[in-house]
């Protein structure tokens, strides 16, 4: 194959030195019949010896382009695939009056080098900005199909990227099926990923918490008026899950929904929108103000002297002094003060009788 091949390219070489006026310079070197002979002889020997080692170099690339194309989502390719074929318009267009340069091959040579060059530009395009063109393209079909709102109507909401966290501790399947969150919920394949290592645990414990948290999503899955998306968006650059879904909140616009403190401190830092559940979950508890009257149920020692501790039904601890004397009843108490820290919030009291 590569013989003729190498027959191929003597030929074109053979006009080229005819229209560049230097094939009647050499035939004062080679004889005029022999000319042809000789130039095929030449590239089709080169192109023979060469043709080994241009297959094995072919070869691997075949081989390097099909294990990155293994790693990628099918969307990034059908994505490049899509740049591709833009980019090879463009550069017909841009190419015919380049082609049509009265020039022995350099319309030819330029225009390959514009095929080369928009091809490359247009797959880089398309990966690099897929999801602000695919926000553009689905507003403006929306656009197209649906009226425009009216005043006083919400825009969409933003996407809320759920963390393994969040997942596993249950709480968010019960606030996104009362209706308190809008807009697209996403689960990050990554983030599933990591919810099957954890469910494959030696350890008995992680392995329920797993378990736990890919039940939670199927439970979501099933509920047909949650809008769930599974995205295959992967950032192999970044080197952990918290970075990965940082960079998909940044993305997409989206609101990343956790209860990993570092996780929503470092999110905070960056400007990415959050959404942690204690803290939601510490927001909704009652509030006390000083001399109010609640009823404790006394359980166990507090870890000063003589101080009791009771719990509310949301898991509020309240620490009851001189409370000790009471172990195991349920009193009427007064509120002496409150204290919120990043566990949660601490209200101490007095007995009402004292």
């Amino acid at each position: 194959m590569f013989t003729v091949l190498g027959l191929a390219v003597g030929r074109l070489f053979l006009e080229m030195l005819t229209e560049l006026g230097a094939r009647g310079i050499v035939e004062t070197y080679v004889p005029t019949f022999f000319l042809p002979i000789f130039v095929f002889l030449i590239f089709a020997i080169l192109f023979f010896f060469l043709g080994k080692y241009v297959y094995r170099w072919v070869d691997r690339l075949i081989v390097f382009a099909e294990a990155r194309m293994k790693d990628l989502p099918a969307g990034d390719i059908l994505w490049g695939v899509a740049g591709l074929v833009i980019g090879m318009v463009l550069a017909y267009l841009v190419s015919i009056p380049v082609y049509r340069l009265d020039i022995a091959f350099i319309g030819s040579l330029l225009s390959l080098f514009i095929y080369i060059i928009f091809g490359i530009l247009g797959i880089r395009i398309m990966l690099f900005k897929r999801e602000e063109i695919a926000t553009s393209l689905k507003n403006f079909i929306s656009a197209k199909e649906m009226p425009k709102l009216k005043s006083g109507e919400r825009k969409a909401a933003m996407a809320k990227i759920l963390d393994s966290s969040v997942i596993i501790d249950g709480r968010i399947s019960d606030i996104l099926a009362l209706g308190f969150l809008e807009g697209p919920i996403v689960v990050p394949t990554f983030v599933v990923a990591e919810l099957q290592l954890i469910a494959d645990s030696a350890d008995g414990m992680k392995r329920t918490r797993g378990r736990k948290g890919l039940d939670a999503i199927r439970k979501m899955q099933e509920d047909d008026k949650l809008e769930i998306v599974v995205s295959e968006r992967d950032y192999p650059e970044a080197h952990d899950v918290d970075a990965k879904l940082l960079k998909m909140a940044k993305e997409v616009k989206g609101m990343v929904v956790t209860n990993d403190y570092n996780l929503n401190k470092v999110a905070a830092v960056q400007g990415i929108p959050v959404l942690n559940i204690n803290a939601l979950a510490n927001a909704l508890k009652p509030v006390f103000v000083t001399g109010e009257k609640i009823r404790v149920s006394v359980v166990k020692p507090g870890s000063q002297d003589k101080q009791g501790l009771g719990y509310l039904d949301d898991g509020t601890m309240i620490v009851v002094e001189n409370g000790i004397d009471y172990l195991g009843k349920e009193i009427d108490c007064i509120v002496t003060s409150m204290l919120q820290t990043s566990a949660g919030k601490m209200i101490f009291a007095k007995p009402a009788h004292q």
